[in-house]
């Protein structure tokens, strides 16, 4: 039976999952999510809990969201191909620290970042339907580190697909930006924006709004508005879960993507205790959910840079969704946000949304203590957005208030500088990045202007 989506914000027609998949933003500039969530019964989540393939787990719940555009089997090819390559042939395992304290580990990809989960599999996806239209697509990706190298490492040499990212320039690690700069596909093309990785999601928005422009050139997104990937990143929380019923996961949060891929889970009927939003000293979300108004602030600059965010995209779903999707009002409350940069979240929703979620900010000088601390205790070196993820996760696993699992959503190799300032050394290179250092870069620094960055990409394409 095949699933229809809808806009957040009530004005686009209907889609099916392909149309999403190659759209990413609705028309009306909402986000896509399905008519009605697939409902999972209680013997088939048991049946997936006892399924120790990874392959086997995904392709089913991914396939109960593209039902009707893709069959069974053309899933199962392309996540079988997706995680061919993962370093762990479990692809998240599931580490035991202590007796009701676990760490995902989600970073086993070719980039080492979490995001390679669903990337991996959008992108092989993503040329299968291109080619199945006969169509081409431009991607246009803001990244505040992790992102861009994930979706270059599975866009990258494709055919009919040119790859525009956009990352803050000098708000990203220097690993993370060699994993983007030096990319030797020609479909590839890096735009390090004067700005923050706000300015860059704004522009990109600004980009779709553009329809003559967006149609002219085919234009889609790969970020998390992309519901592809919510989708398949709801698949770990399933996998994970096998270590007990009603887990707490504790999720470190920029863009709010990967915590609500929690809520679409929940949503399927998985058994989850709560959802903890840690975020950095950018504490939109945190203020959210704890005083009830979504107000953004300046952008500072952490030693956990793919959280340097103020405005969190995925949050336009939680609201939908807790709200009982309410279009109208949500619609009038996101032009309100854009406007004045202020929501005041009505105690209903406000509410719902506590019900499943719970906030907690952490600044850098209590990362660099988490991380090495949970060097010491737990002998596990940590990226400092994981850390932040443990530093909301301790108290709660100390107070014996459930089974709290730690999404790790990064490499500490990603941020060498960082774990060397909290554990006194470096961590090890892995393979992966090896000669990183040694390769050319190419990227062009374009000023935070939306006609100068569109200029850009027309001539990269020859429009």
């Amino acid at each position: 039976m095949s699933l229809h989506y809808i806009s957040t914000r009530g004005l686009s027609p209907k889609a099916s999952f392909e149309d999403v998949l190659l759209a990413g933003l609705a028309p009306d500039g909402g986000l896509y999510l399905p008519e009605t969530w697939p409902r999972l019964s209680a013997t088939e989540i048991g049946d997936l809990r006892r399924t120790t393939d990874y392959v086997t787990v995904a392709t089913d719940i991914l396939f109960r969201f593209a039902a009707g555009s893709f069959t069974r089997d053309e899933i199962a090819a392309d996540v079988a191909a997706a995680y061919s390559g993962f370093d762990d042939p479990t692809i998240v395992p599931l580490e035991t620290l202590a007796p009701g304290l676990h760490l995902l580990e989600l970073f086993h990809g070719p980039t080492l970042a979490f995001k390679d989960l669903a990337l991996q599999v959008l992108g092989r996806l993503f040329a299968r339907a291109l080619l199945r239209r006969g169509g081409k697509a431009t991607v246009v990706v803001a990244t505040s580190g992790d992102t861009g190298s994930a979706a270059i490492a599975a866009l990258g040499g494709l055919p009919n697909i040119e790859v525009f990212v956009l990352h803050p320039l000098n708000r990203v690690s220097e690993v993370q930006r060699r994993q983007m700069t030096t990319s030797p596909h020609a479909n590839v093309h890096n735009i390090a924006l004067q700005g923050t990785f706000d300015d860059a999601q704004s522009l990109v928005k600004d980009l779709f709004a553009d329809t003559d422009f967006a149609r002219a050139v085919s234009l889609t997104a790969v970020n998390s508005i992309n519901f592809a990937r919510i989708a398949a990143q709801a698949v770990y929380y399933f996998t994970a879960s096998r270590s007990g019923d009603n887990a707490i996961f504790v999720v470190p949060t920029g863009n709010f993507g990967d915590v609500f891929a929690g809520e679409a889970a929940m949503r399927m009927g998985l058994p989850i205790a709560k959802l903890v939003i840690a975020t950095n000293a950018n504490d939109i979300l945190a203020r959210a959910l704890n005083e009830g108004v979504y107000a953004r602030g300046a952008v500072h600059a952490s030693l956990s840079p793919s959280m340097d965010i103020q405005v969190a995209s995925n949050f336009e779903r939680a609201l939908f969704e807790a709200s009982n999707r309410d279009a109208p009002w949500l619609r009038e409350a996101m032009a309100g946000f854009a406007r004045d940069g202020r929501l005041v979240i009505p105690p209903p929703v406000l509410a719902s949304l506590r019900a499943r979620y719970a906030a907690f900010a952490c600044d850098d000088a209590l990362t660099v203590e988490t991380m090495a601390r949970v060097k010491r205790d737990f002998g596990e070196i940590v990226d400092p957005h994981t850390a932040i993820a443990f530093a909301a996760a301790l108290p709660r696993w100390q107070a014996k208030e459930g089974n709290v699992i730690v999404l790790s959503t990064a490499h500490p190799a990603k941020f060498p500088d960082a774990v060397a300032q909290a554990t006194g050394a470096p961590p090890p290179v892995p393979d992966r990045l090896k000669g990183l250092f040694d390769l050319p870069e190419r990227l062009e620094i374009l000023p935070n202007d939306k006609a100068l960055v569109r200029a850009h990409i027309e001539s990269k394409l020859g429009a």
